[in-house]
């Protein structure tokens, strides 16, 4: 029942974190971490976004094989693929006349909240996740911190390929996600393998 409700949360995490991320893209918006990439080789060559969302994740699979061990590696590439999955079906447009502020912190919520769902329950989104959740549990660099950076200088990158403007409403979709994935952070326990990190959400 316990494993259960985890998946169950993890589903409904990558269902928004999708979510979020189709209507950044729909409304020629951006986000960071390898999410904010695989929509700007979208914009670029046309290739879905699913698919540069798992090519990119590999290498950061690798890492977490190494670094934060077996199970949460495995949970991490069943995200990663199901989130590649969902995005690629799911279909949505904004509605006209909706301001791309008013889009970008809707998706900032969305993506936040589906971050920490995905995060406190022992897996993650890949990419950036991976160094951001490493850094926590190893430097105790706060997740949110690593995050916000890494995610700052992507949509920054962007600016050539979506419009200054675009940009900085990207820039606030990101500080809400941000801010949410640092917020709402679990703590971390060692199990009896040192190699296999369990992650306890706070109270």
């Amino acid at each position: 029942m316990y494993f259960l409700k985890k998946a169950l949360l993890v589903l409904m995490g990558l269902f928004l974190t999708a979510l979020g991320t189709k209507l950044l893209t729909v409304s020629h918006l951006t986000f960071g971490g390898t999410a904010g990439i695989s929509t700007l080789l979208t914009f670029s060559t046309g290739i879905s976004w699913g698919v540069w969302f798992f090519v990119i994740n590999f290498p950061f699979f690798i890492l977490s094989v190494k670094r934060l061990g077996i199970s949460f590696s495995v949970y991490t590439l069943l995200c990663i693929s199901l989130i590649s999955l969902i995005n690629e079906f799911l279909k949505i447009a904004p509605s006209p006349g909706m301001h791309p502020l008013l889009i970008a912190i809707a998706s900032g919520l969305i993506i936040g909240t589906g971050v920490v769902l995905v995060l406190n329950n022992g897996a993650s989104l890949g990419g950036i996740h991976i160094l951001a959740v490493y850094m926590d549990q190893h430097l105790s660099i706060n997740r949110g911190k690593t995050l916000f950076l890494t995610d700052f200088i992507i949509v920054i990158s962007a600016t050539l390929m979506v419009g200054f403007v675009h940009a900085l409403y990207s820039i606030v979709t990101i500080t809400i996600a941000s801010y949410l994935a640092g917020k709402f952070k679990p703590q971390v326990t060692k199990n009896n393998d040192e190699n296999d990190l369990t992650l306890e959400a706070q109270a």
